[in-house]
């Protein structure tokens, strides 16, 4: 047999080659070597780095590539923190789950211009210094990710079949132990796809988060997106070609250092396993496990798994607990009424905010902006579920085909929407087309990929029984898919259509107003409207156009989505 078909405990006995520890030891120094050089001048004086202009030299993508990087590595990193906290709170509790999920609907559809205002607060931090400069831009990466990841982690966890539930309760395992052995690795398959969205989400915003403007306040930080900001702001098509290429090569970086090995890893974690099945493999996750370099850092992980372990009590019947004033009626009205007068007091002190610069008839006409971006935002989701539920089902279930789409998918959902910039631009004045129509794909072009990769999860994990017993009674064309796809993969694809959603509201600022040099091209919409606002310092304003758009988002959410959610949940559920 061969060694790579092995499970992690068979190949933790096997002799380990040195070469491995040798190629480990390289990867290690060179990561340290990248987190030193990308960490260089962090706690500078950020007045010189004002006082360097970012270069448009192609030379100078290495060290832009490395901070960027580390940049959107760090708040993975704590995307994924965020995840396991906030979502784990959200699904246990039926207390906080009331406002948690409402709130990540409202911080979903937060564009990321609007957060640029905690700029300010960052910079004040560390005055005068980088430090500062370099959180408020890893923290704007950190909203281009976190809200996905949250919403697909909290939505496995309420998939848990119900098996599996009780035979976590059977071995009477602890919440640490069941949060590790069973919800982690549930989840583990559908939140890796995410987290590769997710990457791919800070790419698309990287112009915003590395070159910062709100009001008088500007911050320029060295990176691949104030290098894309840059070029186009001169109409170098040369230097775009340039930023592409190193994106590139960072998005592969990622994804055979990164993601391959955690999609492989995941493989072993699957609900469904077919006979013969053989989980599939990579160089870097082969190294990984033989390397014991790699595996002594790792053990401190494996010691804190460890640490959550007790001693298993007598199996029998758990006694009846008695009932708790935590657990009582009144408690959740009171929990209720708290919550009410919260809300109550938010809502007035944003409208004192709003009103003390902006008309009450200014209102009516940015619900009417954010009528014009709802009706954009339907018809592209509609358009692009039509496109990639299909391919998505297809590619699912072909998992030689996923791991050749997945890196191209990635890198396409990376793709920043003003890198078409020069392209729509001159096609609308050449034609001269409406930019209230033809902007409008820009918006779908980085979250589209929320429902391929969605749709791609559910796919993958339909039972192979059922993908037999459907060929065994002759079930084709539309009847498979009426029966057997489409009810397989409807969780996953409202889970993905929900994210795609918020995520064009949230693109809608960077779609809605294209800038080719000194020239700009605006459509009607709430998102022209916030980065206006925005862009003039206007936080009246700003804070107004925010307001509408998360009304419209958390409306459409509880009264569409949550919905249609709960169908799936309850109609096609894994039990």
């Amino acid at each position: 047999m061969r060694l790579e078909r092995l499970p992690i405990a068979v190949l933790r006995t096997r002799y380990v080659p040195g070469g491995w520890d040798v190629l480990a030891f390289l990867l290690v120094f060179a990561f340290f070597v990248y987190c030193a050089q990308a960490a260089h001048g962090l706690t500078g004086s950020l007045s010189r780095l004002e006082a360097i202009p970012i270069s448009l030299d192609p030379s100078a993508l290495f060290g832009y590539s490395a901070r960027t990087a580390l940049r959107m590595l760090i708040a993975m990193v704590a995307s994924l923190l965020f995840t396991f906290t906030y979502a784990t709170l959200a699904a246990k509790s039926h207390r906080a789950e009331i406002i948690l999920v409402p709130l990540l609907d409202f911080l979903q559809s937060v564009p990321i211009l609007t957060f640029s205002i905690t700029i300010l607060f960052f910079l004040q931090l560390t005055p005068g210094r980088v430090a500062g400069a370099e959180l408020a831009s890893i923290f704007l990466i950190f909203t281009s990710q976190a809200w996905n990841m949250a919403f697909s982690f909290y939505h496995s966890l309420r998939s848990i079949p119900d098996e599996l539930i009780e035979a976590a309760r059977n071995f009477q395992l602890n919440p640490w132990m069941r949060f590790w052995r069973l919800e982690v690795p549930f989840a583990m398959p559908a939140l890796i796809w995410n987290m590769m969205m997710s990457m791919s989400g800070g790419w698309f915003f990287v112009t915003v988060s590395e070159a910062i403007s709100v009001g008088h306040t500007t911050v320029t930080l060295p990176g691949v997106g104030s290098y894309i900001a840059l070029a186009i702001e001169q109409k170098n098509l040369g230097a775009i070609g340039w930023a592409i290429a190193a994106m590139l090569i960072v998005i592969l970086a990622f994804d055979q250092l990164l993601f391959r090995p955690l999609i492989a890893s995941a493989d072993w974690f699957r609900l469904e396993q077919e006979a013969g099945f053989t989980a599939s493999h990579t160089w870097a996750l082969t190294m990984m496990r033989r390397s014991r370099l790699l595996r002594f850092m790792a053990s401190g992980f494996h010691a804190m798994l460890r640490a959550g372990i007790k001693p298993v009590a007598v199996w029998g019947a758990a006694p009846p607990r008695p009932p708790s004033l935590w657990r009582s009626r009144q408690l959740d009205y009171l929990w209720y009424a708290v919550l009410i007068l919260i809300g109550l007091a938010a809502l007035w002190k944003t409208t004192l905010f709003v009103l003390g610069e902006v008309r009450p008839a200014e209102i009516g006409q940015v619900l009417l902006y954010g009528l014009f971006t709802l009706i954009r935002v339907a018809v592209l989701i509609a358009l692009a579920s039509l496109i990639w539920v299909p391919i998505g089902v297809w590619v699912g279930l072909r998992p030689r085909v996923a791991s050749i789409a997945q890196p191209i998918a990635q890198f396409m959902a990376a793709f920043p929407a003003n890198l078409f910039f020069p392209f729509v631009f001159s096609a609308i004045v050449l034609f001269k087309l409406s930019p209230d129509i033809w902007l409008s794909p820009l918006m779908i072009l980085g979250t589209q990929w929320y429902i391929l990769f969605n749709v791609i999860v559910g796919a993958s994990a339909i039972a192979p029984d059922l993908r037999y017993a459907s060929e065994n009674l002759g079930v084709h064309g539309w009847l498979w898919w009426r029966r057997v796809a489409l009810p397989a993969v409807f969780p996953f694809y409202v889970t993905g259509a929900i994210t795609a959603s918020g995520g064009s509201w949230n693109a809608s600022i960077v779609a809605e107003v294209a800038s080719w040099g000194n020239e700009t091209l605006t459509a009607h919409g709430l998102g022209a409207y916030i980065s206006q606002a925005t862009g003039a310092g206007d936080f009246q304003r700003s804070v107004l156009g925010t307001v509408v758009l998360s009304l419209f988002v958390v409306v459409l959410n509880r009264t569409f989505w949550r919905p249609l959610y709960a169908r799936a949940e309850r109609k096609f559920r894994i039990s």
